[in-house]
């Protein structure tokens, strides 16, 4: 018997030893009162309540908690249950919600969440809104799971969105805004790491993207079929399959088979190799890796003619499927640009036939993005 087993068995046996003194507790006072006439009613009536309050208090301690309606896990943690046991819980928690998002072919949409984001009129806001107005996409809300890394991110989503999950990170803090190569936001990065490769090892395909992608078209006629990992790309060379291509870890297409959960798994160690770098720093060195080759992983580059963000926008409204709040240093200014893109879309909605196929029309951001603001990311990354 495996250890899961043989913890739900042991929580088995000890609901059914309980149920059993209780019942023999009641078989006595019964008895007893049977020579007592004048306080039979009385008792029974007791006995009656105890037993309604018993039976409801014992349902309600093994029923699963539901992913919309459940506390957040970390705030309270229970010290009868073992690591083993939380651990169970967790998988299964994840399991439910992932399938109750999932497509039929076991694919899920993925983003994460922490409280800097989740303010109102934040970054989640504007992210939901592009697939409402989006072409398209307003039906693969249905799809999407937020990952809330704090308690103030699930609360949020539980008032937002339908399928939210709580990812527990014991001794770390994610609420507040992670600034770029902060060791918190390394932190943050790799934690997205190990979490998409557990969800790949349960069976699931996602695409994951981050939440300061604003989501204009489907773009499921856009991705490869024969492309086990496909990512976004900071700067496109023009073909998919040049590994010189500058891929960008906020967006990507993921099939869950063998050659990517070892991939997954060959990427999150090299955090070890190469400490001091983020995910994507870390993507753009393993990628001429010999052992993705010996792996087998099919690697396809998205063109951001489709799959655009501020480092190279899109630049054709009618093909456009995502675009990317890249290149862009402090949540103010990327709140101030990606509002600008929505509206940039609203306005191209708005437009006539023709004038929507004319080449004229172009975005009008960044403003308060650009490269220039990554210059503080250069020189931290010069004192590692």
């Amino acid at each position: 018997m495996s250890r899961r087993q043989r913890a739900v068995t042991a929580a088995a046996a000890g609901r059914g030893r309980d149920s059993f003194g209780f019942a023999n507790m009641m078989h006595q006072v019964l008895t007893e009162s049977a020579a007592r006439p004048r306080a039979l009613f009385s008792v029974a009536s007791i006995l009656l309540t105890c037993i309604l309050v018993y039976g409801v208090a014992d349902t309600l301690r093994f029923l699963p908690l539901s992913n919309s309606f459940s506390s957040f896990p970390s705030i309270f943690p229970s010290s009868a249950l073992d690591n083993d046991s939380l651990q169970v819980s967790e998988e299964n928690r994840l399991e439910t919600v992932l399938n109750n998002a999932a497509m039929q072919d076991r694919t899920v949409i993925l983003t994460t969440l922490n409280e800097a984001w989740a303010a109102p009129d934040s970054v989640i806001d504007l992210f939901l809104e592009s697939f409402r107005i989006g072409d398209g996409t307003r039906k693969l809300l249905n799809h999407l799971v937020i990952i809330a890394l704090d308690q103030k991110a699930f609360e949020r989503c539980l008032t937002l969105h339908r399928h939210c999950f709580a990812l527990i990170t014991d001794g770390v803090d994610f609420h507040q805004e992670a600034y770029f190569m902060t060791p918190q936001y390394l932190k943050m990065m790799w934690k997205r790491i190990d979490f998409l490769c557990t969800v790949l090892e349960m069976g699931y395909n996602f695409i994951f993207t981050d939440a300061d992608i604003m989501w204009f078209r489907d773009p499921f006629p856009r991705f490869y079929q024969d492309a086990d990992f496909q990512v976004a790309c900071d700067h496109f060379l023009g073909s998919p399959d040049d590994v010189q291509n500058r891929p960008n870890g906020g967006f990507n297409h993921v099939k869950s088979n063998n050659r990517s959960i070892e991939f997954y798994r060959f990427w999150y160690a090299s955090r070890e190799t190469y400490p001091g770098y983020h995910d994507q720093d870390v993507l753009n060195i393993i990628k001429f890796d010999p052992s993705i080759m010996d792996i087998g992983l099919k690697i396809k580059f998205l063109d951001t003619a489709y799959f655009g963000g501020l480092c190279e926008p899109s630049e054709d409204f009618n093909v456009v499927c995502t675009m990317h709040a890249n290149c862009c240093y402090g949540l103010n200014s990327k709140l101030n640009d990606l509002r600008i893109m929505l509206q940039d879309w609203k306005y191209f909605l708005s437009l006539p036939l023709t004038l929507k196929k004319s080449a004229i029309f172009s975005w009008t951001v960044p403003e308060n993005c650009s490269l220039d603001s990554l210059h503080h990311y250069d020189s931290t990354r010069m004192s590692l």
